[in-house]
C-alpha cells in the first residue's frame, strides 16, 4: 500500500491485485479465482510501468510471476528491496537490468520517480 500512495501521490493510476480485483472472502471458487487473475493479466498488459516490492526471504510467488509475464511484455520495471540485505535470486536481479532497475528505499523510490517527471 505505500508504494502505491508514493505513485498515486506523483500522479500515476496504480492496481494492486489484493485492492482492485477483490481480496476473497469465504469459498475461493473458480469463478472467484478466474476473476482476480483475469483483471491481474488485463492490468498488467495495460501498465506502462510494473513497479514490485522484493523483500522477505525470498520473493512472493504471484510476485514473481507477474515480473516474469511484465519482462516478456518489454514493461518498465522496478524493484524495491527495502532489506537489502539479502542476496536476491540472480533470475529476478537479471530481469530488472541487471540490478540496474533496484531501489533499496521507499525514499529513494519517491526521488527516482520525481526524477523521472523532470
Amino acid at each position: 500500500e505505500k508504494i502505491a500512495n508514493i505513485l498515486e501521490k506523483n500522479e500515476y493510476e496504480t492496481f494492486l491485485p489484493h485492492r482492485d480485483a477483490g481480496l476473497v472472502e469465504g469459498e475461493f471458487t473458480l469463478e472467484k479465482k478466474t476473476k482476480i487473475f483475469d483483471t491481474d493479466m488485463d492490468f498488467l498488459k495495460s501498465a506502462d510501468m510494473v513497479v514490485a516490492l522484493l523483500t522477505g526471504r525470498d520473493v512472493d510467488s504471484g510476485t514473481s510471476a507477474e515480473i516474469g509475464y511484465a519482462y516478456a511484455l518489454n514493461k518498465q520495471l522496478i524493484g524495491i528491496n527495502a532489506n537489502n540485505i539479502k542476496v536476491l535470486n540472480n533470475f529476478i536481479w537479471g530481469l530488472f537490468e541487471y540490478g540496474e532497475n533496484i531501489i533499496d528505499s521507499l525514499e529513494d523510490f519517491e526521488n527516482y520517480l520525481i526524477e523521472l517527471t523532470n
